[in-house]
C-alpha cells in the first residue's frame, strides 16, 4: 500500500482531475475549499454530495450548517470511496476534508481513508498519510 499524495493548494486541474471536498448537506459554497470548488472546479449550489463539474462534495457539516457527528462523515467518506472504485477514468485530489471550517482533527478524519489506500486514482492530503501508514 503506497499512500498518493495530493500537493497543497489545487489550483488548477488536468481533465481527469476532480477536486474533492468538504461540503454541507445543503449545498452552500461559501467558504474554504467548497467557495473554491463553487467558483474554480464546477461545484453545484444546492449539491451537497457527488460529482458536479470537476468538483465531489463530502459532506461534513449537516443541512443547518452544523457540523456533523464522525460516524455520519465515515458513512459520506465511504460513498465516495465506492465511488471512485467504480470511476477510475478520473483522478480525485482529495483536500482535508473536515478539518477546516467544520473544525475535527486530522487524526479523527484521516483513518476514514484507508480503504482508499487500496485504490490508484485517490490522492489524499499530505497531513493524512501519518493517520494511515502507521
Amino acid at each position: 500500500m503506497i499512500a498518493r499524495i495530493s500537493e497543497g493548494k489545487i489550483y488548477q486541474l488536468y481533465d481527469n482531475e476532480i477536486f474533492v471536498f468538504g461540503s454541507n448537506e445543503a449545498g452552500i459554497h461559501g467558504a474554504g475549499a467548497a467557495h473554491q470548488a463553487y467558483f474554480m472546479f464546477g461545484a453545484e449550489y444546492g449539491k451537497g454530495e457527488g460529482l458536479y463539474g470537476q468538483s465531489y462534495a463530502i459532506p461534513t457539516k449537516d443541512y443547518a450548517i452544523d457540523k456533523l457527528p464522525l460516524d455520519v462523515i465515515c458513512y459520506y467518506v465511504h460513498r465516495f470511496i465506492d465511488f471512485a472504485y467504480q470511476n477510475v477514468q478520473y483522478d480525485f485530489l482529495v483536500t482535508e476534508i473536515g478539518c477546516g471550517l467544520a473544525g475535527n482533527k486530522v487524526e479523527d478524519i484521516a483513518p476514514m481513508f484507508k480503504p482508499a489506500l487500496e485504490l490508484e486514482n485517490v490522492f489524499l492530503p499530505r497531513r493524512f498519510s501519518k493517520f494511515l501508514l502507521s
